[in-house]
C-alpha cells in the first residue's frame, strides 16, 4: 500500500503543522516529423498488463529511456505511478509503516473528518520524505492501452495505482503495488519523435503548441516546475476523450482524490474515456505519451483541486 507522493514532500518541508494549516513557453516548439513509429512496436518496450487488481510486468528493466505499454484489461480505470525509494527501503516497509497511517487517514476523510485525517497522515515515517515520484502513465480506461516513455535512474521502484474502489479502498491495497528494479545497464533507447509539445506549470497550467490532428499523435510533456497542491499531489497530464453532453465540472471534482468520493471508480461521471498521459514527475522532467486521436472533443486535465481555475483543465477539438 502506498500514499500519493506529495505527502512525502510536504512532510519533508513543513511537517504536520503545515498540513493542518493547509486544510483550514518558452520551450522548443519545433514540430517534429509526423512519420512516427508507434512506441508499442519498439522491441525494448516494457509490457504491463492489468486483468483485475495487479500489474503483470517484468521485475527488472534497464535504466535510461523506457517505453511502458500498459494494457488495462480490467473493469476499472488505472494508471502507473513509478515511485523511486531511498536505499534500503522496500515494499515491506511500506506495508508495515505507511499502510496504517494511509488506511486511517482515508477512513477519516470519508467520514468528513479532515483535521483528524491530517493527524493520521502525520504518522508517516520520515523515510517517506525521500521518495522520488518519477512519472508513469496517465489514467487509462478499461479495455484501453496507455503508451508512455520516461527516463529512469537506476534504483528500487514501486509501480502503483491509487485509484479507489467503490468502497473507498485504494487499488494499492488491493494488490496494485509491485516492486520494479531499474538496473544500471542503460536501455540504449532514444526518446520518440513527437508532433505535439505540452508544457505544464504550477502557476499557469497546461499549454501546448499547434493544433492536434486526427491520427497517431505523440505528445512531449515538459514539467517546467512541480509543486504540492492542496490535495498533496503534484501536477500531471491526463488525456481524455469527451462525449457530447459530458459534465466537465463533475470530472474536475472527481479527479481530486482527497475527497470522500474522489478518484473512486463508482463515482466517475459518464461520457469520458481516459487515454493515458504523463504521471507526476519532478521539475525539469520530460515524458512522452501517444494516443490515436479521432474527430471529437478532448480534455487535458491534471489531478489537482480547482484544475480549471489553475489552467490545468483545457479542452481541444480534433477535426476530420
Amino acid at each position: 500500500m502506498h500514499l500519493p507522493y506529495s505527502f512525502a514532500r510536504l512532510f519533508g518541508v513543513t511537517g504536520v503543522a503545515l498540513l493542518l494549516a493547509i486544510t483550514s513557453c518558452k520551450q522548443n516548439t519545433k514540430e517534429k516529423s509526423e512519420t512516427i513509429v508507434p512506441a508499442e512496436e519498439a522491441p525494448a518496450a516494457i509490457q504491463v498488463t492489468t486483468k483485475s487488481m495487479e500489474f503483470f510486468a517484468p521485475d527488472t528493466i534497464p535504466s535510461g529511456w523506457n517505453t511502458f505499454v500498459y494494457k488495462n484489461l480490467s473493469t476499472e480505470p488505472h494508471f502507473i505511478l513509478l515511485d523511486k525509494y531511498p536505499e534500503g527501503i522496500t515494499i515491506e516497509n511500506t506495508m508495515k509503516e505507511v499502510a496504517p497511517a494511509f488506511e486511517e487517514g482515508m477512513s477519516l476523510i470519508m467520514e468528513g473528518k479532515m483535521e483528524e485525517s491530517m493527524e493520521a497522515f502525520g504518522k508517516l515515517p520520515q523515510w517517506f520524505t525521500q521518495v522520488v515520484f518519477s512519472g508513469g502513465t496517465g489514467l487509462i480506461s478499461p479495455g484501453k492501452t496507455a503508451v508512455t516513455t520516461v527516463k529512469l535512474d537506476p534504483g528500487y521502484y514501486i509501480m502503483e495505482c491509487y485509484v479507489r474502489m467503490p468502497d473507498g479502498t485504494f487499488h494499492t491495497s488491493m494488490g496494485m503495488a509491485k516492486e520494479l528494479i531499474v538496473k544500471a545497464d542503460d536501455s540504449g533507447m532514444m526518446p520518440p519523435e513527437y508532433n505535439m509539445q505540452i508544457d505544464i506549470r504550477g502557476q499557469s497550467g497546461i499549454s501546448w503548441n499547434g493544433q492536434p490532428k486526427a491520427g497517431k499523435t505523440v505528445f512531449r510533456v515538459e514539467f517546467v516546475d512541480q509543486m504540492v497542491h492542496e490535495n498533496f499531489v503534484g501536477h500531471d497530464v491526463n488525456l481524455i476523450r469527451m462525449e457530447e453532453g459530458a459534465d466537465l465540472e463533475a470530472l474536475e471534482a472527481w479527479i481530486n482524490w482527497a475527497t470522500p468520493t474522489g478518484l473512486m471508480s463508482s463515482t466517475l461521471p459518464g461520457g469520458f474515456t481516459f487515454l493515458g498521459g504523463a504521471n507526476d514527475a519532478p521539475a525539469g522532467s520530460i515524458l512522452y505519451f501517444e494516443a490515436e486521436l479521432t474527430p471529437g472533443t478532448y480534455v487535458l486535465i491534471s489531478e489537482v483541486p480547482k484544475a480549471k481555475e489553475k489552467g490545468m483543465l483545457k479542452t481541444f477539438r480534433v477535426s476530420e
